[in-house]
């Protein structure tokens, strides 16, 4: 079983703790991973970009010339797509990106996110964070301690608006629970910070 090393918010290891093989230890797979990430990222595409048609530009009621007799090509309207405030070609139009995945697949690529961050030594459990108060400081401090990257990603096992409100104003922090993280956040960072209680909560929803 796969090993990690707990640590207080110090930066002091204070135990070791032993994670599921089930959901820290598997052999990455790249494809549902892969997956995860475009499905992700499709469903944030908001897909509100419009384009007229030719039937919805204003104008171009009229004929501009006969059919015939003037040595010119043949027009409909004056809003045809060649002409200069004609409609739009084929242009994009409001859609939903987004798309469903396979619930086998999601916890496939969760558990193969979190056993690639074990394997990198990409990850780190958190005896505990407990803030008085909102201060950003004090998360500084603890990333300090921690020596983390640039990109961190902290899960909480449930919700706590002390730590969220302290930590929201720092570039490439961001805190989510065991709930809502995402294949995307877990891969996108450079260190996860797991708390210990979500720890026992993942290996509960995905062993």
């Amino acid at each position: 079983m796969p090993n990690c090393s707990v640590f207080d918010s110090k930066g002091n290891k204070v135990s070791d703790i032993e994670l599921a093989e089930s959901v820290f230890g598997i052999e990455p797979n790249m494809s549902a991973m892969h997956l995860c990430v475009v499905n992700y990222l499709a469903n944030q595409r908001q897909g509100t970009q419009s384009t007229k048609t030719r039937s919805e530009v204003s104008g171009g009621g009229k004929k501009p010339w006969r059919q015939k007799g003037t040595g010119r090509a043949r027009q409909g309207s004056t809003r045809a797509t060649q002409w200069i405030h004609g409609g739009i070609a084929h242009g994009p139009k409001p859609r939903e990106y987004g798309f469903d995945i396979n619930k086998k697949v999601k916890k496939l690529a969760m558990k193969s996110a979190l056993s690639s961050k074990v394997a990198a030594d990409e990850m780190v459990v958190l005896d505990s964070l407990e803030l008085e108060a909102i201060k950003t400081k004090s998360v500084v401090d603890v990333l300090k301690a921690l020596e983390t990257g640039k990109k961190v990603l902290f899960v909480l096992p449930e919700k706590n608006d002390v730590v969220y409100r302290s930590a929201r104003n720092i570039a490439g922090v961001k805190v989510d629970i065991v709930n809502t993280v995402n294949v995307y956040d877990i891969l996108n960072c450079d260190t996860l910070v797991v708390l210990k209680d979500a720890v026992a909560k993942l290996e509960e929803v995905f062993a």
